[in-house]
């Protein structure tokens, strides 16, 4: 399965494959099938259109990312498909916020979770969109319901303790949920939930076969080493260079955003070695600097 596989061969090592799913159902739907047939037709061409949104967003193509998940609400809406409108509305969240436009990455994630809030779908919605977007505009109490609202759907719904696919169309696991709440509470500078909370992430995170989330998990760490009271450069940049190499196969963009983000962190620092070691490492492999920093 695409999903399956995405976290190994990445954006663009299936994007073929699954351009090619959503052209062939398409192909279908312009024949004729008995109506539960082409209720499947929908839903299998809606969530195809879904994964290329997701991939377009991990590879910084936000536009293309929206048309492919507008496209998505409107098949799985013909259907009455709650599962993948909502997965798809989330995705449209996610691509806001990457995009920087973090209002709308909370109020679009907050209308889908209104429209159906015990959803297991929510919890995405809730972790994924609503909080780490209410994170970077520094509402720290909307930012904690929200987790705290994720983690009660999560006990509710028995989802999975581990750490699921980041493009599966099942709910977020505990372990992906407790992620996505870390990096919401390093945008609030909570240095020391961040910290309690990696180090009871380690275990799932650190077995699982992510090397994305293992990536994103050691910038986000290295970030907040770097908003302690006395702030451990070296340690920072060393877990920011872990995480440059971990994703290096396949990187993407949210992997190079934080990357840049821990960088600009560390500027006050920026005439050390491990500093210095660590930008050059940034250039190598092609995450662009600031344009002060790149020349």
């Amino acid at each position: 399965m695409i999903t399956e596989r995405y976290e190994k061969d990445g954006p663009d090592g299936l994007w073929g494959q699954t351009k090619s799913l959503h052209s062939m159902g398409y192909t279908l739907l312009a024949g004729q099938q008995p109506p539960s047939a082409r209720r499947e037709l929908f839903r299998i061409t809606a969530r195809a259109g879904g994964l290329l949104g997701y991939m377009a967003v991990n590879t910084g193509a936000f536009r293309l990312a929206e048309a492919y998940c507008a496209e998505a609400l409107e098949l799985s809406r013909a259907i009455g498909d709650l599962d993948t409108e909502m997965w798809a509305c989330a995705t449209q969240s996610f691509a806001a916020y990457y995009a920087g436009r973090y209002d709308e990455a909370d109020a679009r994630a907050a209308a889908a979770v209104d429209r159906a809030p015990d959803h297991p779908q929510a919890i995405r919605l809730l972790v994924n969109g609503r909080a780490r977007a209410l994170g970077k505009l520094g509402d720290r109490n909307q930012a904690e319901r929200a987790i705290g609202r994720a983690l009660e759907l999560s006990d509710w719904h028995d989802v999975p303790v581990g750490l699921t696919s980041c493009i599966s169309f099942l709910p977020y696991g505990r372990a992906r949920t407790l992620a996505n709440a870390l990096t919401a509470r390093v945008a609030l500078q909570d240095t020391g939930h961040v910290l309690r909370d990696a180090d009871d992430l380690d275990d799932p995170v650190e077995k699982s076969d992510s090397a994305w989330s293992r990536s994103l998990v050691r910038l986000d760490v290295a970030t907040a080493v770097l908003q302690q009271r006395a702030p451990d450069v070296e340690h920072a940049m060393s877990l920011g260079q872990q995480a440059l190499t971990l994703a290096s196969p396949l990187p993407i963009s949210s992997v190079r955003q934080r990357s840049r983000d821990l960088y600009e962190r560390a500027a006050p620092w920026r005439s050390r070695s491990a500093v210095r070691e660590y930008g050059e490492q940034l250039r190598v492999r092609g995450c662009q600097l600031p344009p002060a920093e790149a020349g």
